[in-house]
């Protein structure tokens, strides 16, 4: 598999290994299925696991330590998350420390390579209106305390997510000390479906651009944006539902995935792979047989440019 600069952390594989789909958020699988999908990832050469304590209730983070017992090769980056809110300043560091001691527990791992806030950062004049953590609390207390967690050897480097209102993450990447990576929407919808929880426009290349300026690894995820670019929803979704939409205006993307003779998902993939700027894409497979198909589109190579055009054409 490519091999991809990933900042301070070294080098990662072009396709990363994402814990919603072990853990269970993007349909049913079983406690085997998950692990050996996760061993055949590591072991076709993937070398980032992405996992978070939402994914499933924990229930990614278990497969990992149940997959590997805490005995990873030390190529493979893993990740985890902590979602905090808005909490006072003078509880950021505890709550921190504690996500991670639960998700190192889980893992059975002495350490991670990153962990990552997994709430938006807000700008502070929308607190109360987009839930999140605001940039005052983020500048003034959880920054630091990552800091403090790296100082410690507690974790190798901390980084965010960019899923949130692309303002005031843009004003994050532009500020010192920087991130060690980012999380950003990388389909061709440019589109975060039910994740979009905001009014200004969702802007996912600006972030990303915003990320590439300042020297920032960008983790791809969404590539199927929930599943909109596949052939069809492996879950019950409400109607109304953003992804459900999304669906309806990807009719055209599914059009010319058939046409070219490639399943839509993984053509959503290489097109998510040949985006400048996306050093990994974090694959939300559930079973060997996804993460198959999606081993195989990588193996295919990037998109040519008058596809991309042809198919960014198709859905605006």
């Amino acid at each position: 598999m490519e091999r991809r600069s990933f900042g301070t952390l070294g080098e990662v594989s072009a396709l990363a290994l994402g814990g919603g789909g072990i853990g269970q958020v993007w349909g049913p699988t079983s406690r085997e299925e998950a692990v050996a999908t996760t061993r055949e990832a590591v072991e076709r050469g993937v070398t980032l696991l992405d996992l978070a304590p939402g994914y499933g209730d924990g229930e990614a983070e278990r497969v990992v330590g149940e997959a590997f017992d805490g005995r990873l090769s030390h190529d493979v980056i893993v990740v985890t998350k902590c979602r905090l809110g808005a909490p006072p300043a003078a509880e950021v560091e505890a709550r921190l420390a504690a996500s991670l001691d639960d998700s190192l527990e889980r893992m059975r791992l002495p350490r991670v390579d990153l962990l990552l806030l997994h709430n938006p950062i807000v700008p502070d004049d929308l607190v109360g209106e987009v839930s999140g953590t605001p940039r005052r609390l983020f500048t003034e207390a959880v920054r630091p305390g990552l800091e403090r967690l790296v100082e410690a050897g507690r974790i190798g480097a901390w980084g965010i997510t960019g899923i949130g209102v692309p303002s005031a993450v843009i004003e994050t990447l532009a500020e010192a000390p920087l991130p060690a990576a980012v999380q950003c929407i990388a389909n061709v919808l440019d589109s975060a479906g039910a994740l979009r929880r905001f009014a200004e426009p969702a802007r996912p290349r600006d972030v990303i651009a915003a990320a590439v300026r300042a020297g920032v690894p960008v983790m791809g995820i969404r590539a199927v944006q929930a599943g909109a670019l596949t052939d069809g929803f492996d879950r019950e979704l409400p109607e109304g539902h953003a992804d459900l939409a999304d669906f309806e205006r990807a009719a055209p993307f599914r059009a010319i995935a058939h046409e070219v003779g490639e399943s839509p998902a993984a053509l959503a993939h290489r097109y998510a792979l040949s985006m400048p700027g996306v050093a990994t894409v974090v694959l939300g497979v559930k079973s060997r047989d996804e993460l198959r198909e999606c081993l195989d589109a990588e193996s295919r190579g990037p998109l040519d440019a008058g596809l991309v055009e042809r198919l960014d054409t198709a859905v605006r």
